[in-house]
Order: structure tokens, then C-alpha cells, then sequence
């Protein structure tokens, strides 16, 4: 991507394969050196006129309207390149797929500058997807600081694209594990609850029906062992609400191990599970693991399924669950 490079001016006739197109997505297939977010803020700014006239981001445009775009600045500013290592579960020249680990902030944010993914990234990576914005290359989901698990990254602006539609159009199957405190009453089921911003805690979630910024969420769960007062979880979520996971276990009465948000605990001890055993930490992060996601290729259409190998302090978490299951 260019640095304080300018757009120079541009006029599109929109073509019939783009009948019914946002504005914004319309401009961002005609350019595509350059992001959508980019081109969001210069018609939001009055850059681009549609057959004379300003339209917003989200006008639709129609076959034979003529697009004009001004000259746009585009901001130099993105993730300071890192050398931070990266366990790449999978790459080809249009996407990668990384063993994100528990503790790494996905992309830059404020206290969050460096150490960053997006920051691994720029270090490995000459070319990234920029539809997500400078700050954000390559970024098409994340996961939460604390969980673990694969990530996937887009190369080009046509992957991060394709891929984005794939999960907005819910095409990718997404496969978690989580360790949770108490035990399912059934062995499978489908817990379907609106999740919408908590009323008092500002950086929670929660169950929220009737609430005007709810929003509709479903995740399939079954249990893959039980611990006496303990299980292991595959959660399968077909919607991708901010903490969904957390937020549905802890309402069914089974909060992931050292959430400190949703189970009210950040740290696991030894003694906990066995009380025979010495007091030391087992786990000080919340035992959520993104174990595998499959999807079509977005741009060969070939399937893929990537799994990120359980963690070693997932897996001592489990060595000690078993202990206590065999201390009863």
C-alpha cells in the first residue's frame, strides 16, 4: 500500500454484475490497492458523487451510473513490523492460518501498541490484505487475548473479501474447547440466547432479550468428558457475538475455568481440583482453546480443515482434571 499517496481521481461506469453493490464495496473492487475502510471515509467525507450527486457508504448502486471519485489522501500510518514468532498451521499465496497463543492481543489498540499480532505479522509478511484498515492488515476475525487457538489472515484484498462473506454468510465451521466449572445436565444441546452489552459492566456481555442492541446468537455445545464437577465442552458457535462462548456457558451454569469476567476467577490451582495435593498454579488465563476451523478455499474452492494442537497449559489443565477423577 502506498505511503501519503493520493487517489488520483476516478470515473467507474457501473457495470450490470454490480447491480445492487454498496457504494463503498463497489469502489473497493474497482481499486483494490486500496481498503474498503479507506474508501468508506472518502465517501463519508463527500469524495464520491454518484451521477452527480453524494451518496453515503451504503447507497446501492445500478447498472449504467456514472461513479466519480476525488482525490483521496491515504493515511501512512500501520503496525510497526515485530519479530515475534509465529506457528503457521497453514499458508498459500492467498491466506494464512496461525496458532494464535494465549496472552497476544490480535491487532494494536490503546495499551496494546506492541507485541500485537498484526505486529508478528508485519514482521513475516510483506504483503497482507488492507481491507481492514492500516491498523488491522490481514485481520479478517480475532479471538479474545486469552484464547488460544487458529486465526485465520487474508493475503490479498479478493481472500479477506471471499472470506468475509464466508463467515457472514456463517460458511465456516468454527470448533472450540473449553474447560468449565460444573457439568452439563445433557450431553449435547443448543443454547439460543441474545447476547446485547451488560447493563453495568462496561467491558462484559450479556444475556439481553428485548434490548435494543441485543443480537441474536447460537452455539451447539457437547460434552467430550466429565471431571466430578468439571468438564471438558466442544462448542460449535454459529454466530460470532463478542465473548459468545463465555457468555453462553456461564448461562447454562457452567463458566470457563478462570474467566475472570463470566466465572469471577482468574486463577486455577492444583488444590483446587486435588485437595491432597501441594498449592501451586495450574492456569491463569481462561481455558477457552480455538481448536479447528473448516471451510472452502475462498479462492481454489478447495475444503480445508485446520486444527491448532491443544496448548501445554491446557493440557496440563487436563492431566489434573483426570487426577482428580481418579483421586474420588
Amino acid at each position: 500500500m502506498p505511503s501519503a499517496a493520493d487517489i488520483p481521481g476516478w470515473t467507474f461506469i457501473v457495470d450490470r454484475q454490480y447491480a445492487g453493490m454498496r457504494l463503498d464495496k463497489f469502489l473497493a473492487h474497482q481499486l483494490p490497492r486500496f481498503s474498503r475502510v479507506q474508501l468508506r471515509a472518502a465517501v463519508q467525507a463527500g469524495k464520491a458523487k454518484v451521477d452527480g450527486e453524494r451518496q453515503k457508504p451504503s447507497f446501492r448502486v445500478q447498472p449504467g451510473q456514472q461513479i466519480q471519485l476525488e482525490s483521496v489522501e491515504i493515511p501512512r500510518s500501520g503496525p510497526t513490523p515485530e519479530a515475534i514468532p509465529l506457528d503457521i498451521l497453514f499458508e498459500d499465496e492467498y491466506l494464512v492460518a496461525v496458532n494464535k497463543p494465549a496472552g497476544m492481543v490480535v491487532h494494536p489498540a490503546r495499551g496494546n501498541w506492541r507485541g500485537t499480532l498484526t505486529n508478528a505479522l508485519a514482521g513475516h509478511f510483506q504483503e497482507l490484505s488492507d481491507v481492514g484498515g492500516a491498523h488491522r492488515p490481514g485481520i479478517v476475525h480475532r479471538l479474545d487475548r486469552d484464547t488460544s487457538g487458529v486465526i485465520l489472515v487474508a493475503k490479498t484484498n479478493a481472500a479477506h473479501y471471499a472470506l468475509a462473506d464466508a463467515f457472514h454468510d456463517r460458511h465456516v465451521e468454527k470448533e472450540y474447547w473449553a474447560y468449565v466449572s460444573g457439568e452439563p445436565d445433557r450431553d449435547a444441546d443448543r443454547i439460543v440466547q441474545p447476547i446485547g452489552p451488560h447493563p453495568y459492566q462496561r467491558e462484559k456481555m450479556a444475556i439481553r432479550r428485548q434490548h435494543a442492541a441485543a443480537r441474536e446468537a447460537e452455539t451447539f455445545f457437547r460434552v467430550v468428558a466429565r471431571f466430578r464437577g468439571y468438564a471438558k465442552i466442544a462448542a460449535f458457535p454459529k454466530t460470532g457475538r463478542t465473548h459468545q462462548i463465555r457468555v453462553h456457558l456461564a448461562h447454562i451454569g457452567c463458566p470457563i475455568l478462570c474467566d475472570r469476567l463470566y466465572a469471577g476467577h482468574a486463577r486455577l490451582s492444583t488444590r483446587t481440583l486435588v485437595p491432597s495435593a501441594d498449592d501451586e498454579t495450574i492456569l491463569t488465563r481462561q481455558a477457552l482453546h480455538a481448536r479447528r476451523i473448516a471451510l472452502s478455499h475462498p479462492l481454489t474452492g478447495k475444503r480445508l480443515e485446520i486444527v491448532a494442537p491443544l496448548p501445554e497449559d491446557l493440557r496440563q489443565l487436563e492431566e489434573w482434571l483426570e487426577r482428580r477423577v481418579a483421586a474420588d
